[in-house]
């Protein structure tokens, strides 16, 4: 039983939102505050976190950053209606996916899903995809300049394995989104051009690295090798 822990500062959302994934087989925990949300992240180590930004004394963004110190565990953003810097600003900070409020408890279940569903993938049967200088390990789910880790959140490195899994082909801003989110929408567009811009600037701190990422105009992106012509 995957387990799930919500934080909001709205106990009656709290409450449906327990009824609800409880019905749908989950372990739930709920906390109220940023403190709460630390003591139950450290006790029960949830498979996926929702976490309100909107929060009073210790807001949503404070808490993720935290969160990210003492835990690896994909984390979803709930954030106010039509707060697009809110969507942006928790995308650069490395968030797994975010959705608005009010939402659909049906299409939050999907997301949390993928989420999960990406944690628990089984390895695959190489260990490694390497295109020197860069390599990926897909069983730690960390990428490498040679025998330096590249620090990315899970979202970058899911859009990196996406890419490299596939190279000289491009791959969509629908197949990109289906497969980090389950679903597309044009929102999504703008937070995978986020992401792919995040990886782009991490990967220019590297001396040598080679521009591995191109951008193909209204369609998606594309991972080119040395020798893909």
């Amino acid at each position: 039983m995957s387990k799930l822990l919500f934080v909001d500062d709205d106990t009656e959302l709290l409450s449906t939102n327990k009824k609800f994934f409880t019905k749908e087989g989950y372990e739930v925990l709920t906390a109220a505050n940023a403190k709460s949300c630390i003591q139950l992240v450290t006790l029960y180590k949830p498979d996926c976190i929702i976490l309100d930004i909107m929060m009073p004394k210790i807001n949503g963004f404070t808490t993720f950053q935290y969160l990210k110190k003492i835990c690896s565990t994909p984390i979803i953003f709930l954030s106010a209606k039509d707060e697009e810097e809110d969507k942006i600003k928790g995308l650069l900070l490395g968030a797994d996916d975010y959705i608005s409020k009010p939402y659909s408890l049906r299409e939050l279940s999907a997301r949390i899903k993928v989420q999960i569903r990406r944690t628990l993938r089984q390895p695959m049967k190489e260990a490694t995809i390497s295109y020197p200088p860069l390599t990926l390990n897909l069983l730690t789910h960390k990428a490498y300049f040679y025998d330096e880790e590249i620090l990315l959140s899970n979202r970058e490195y899911e859009l990196l394995y996406l890419l490299v899994s596939k190279p000289n082909l491009v791959i969509t801003y629908e197949q990109i989104a289906n497969a980090m989110w389950g679903n597309y929408t044009s929102d999504d567009r703008r937070a995978i051009m986020v992401t792919a811009s995040r990886l782009r600037k991490k990967f220019e701190t590297y001396d040598g690295m080679p521009e591995f990422i191109e951008t193909v105009w209204s369609k998606g992106y594309l991972f080119r090798t040395r020798n893909g012509g």
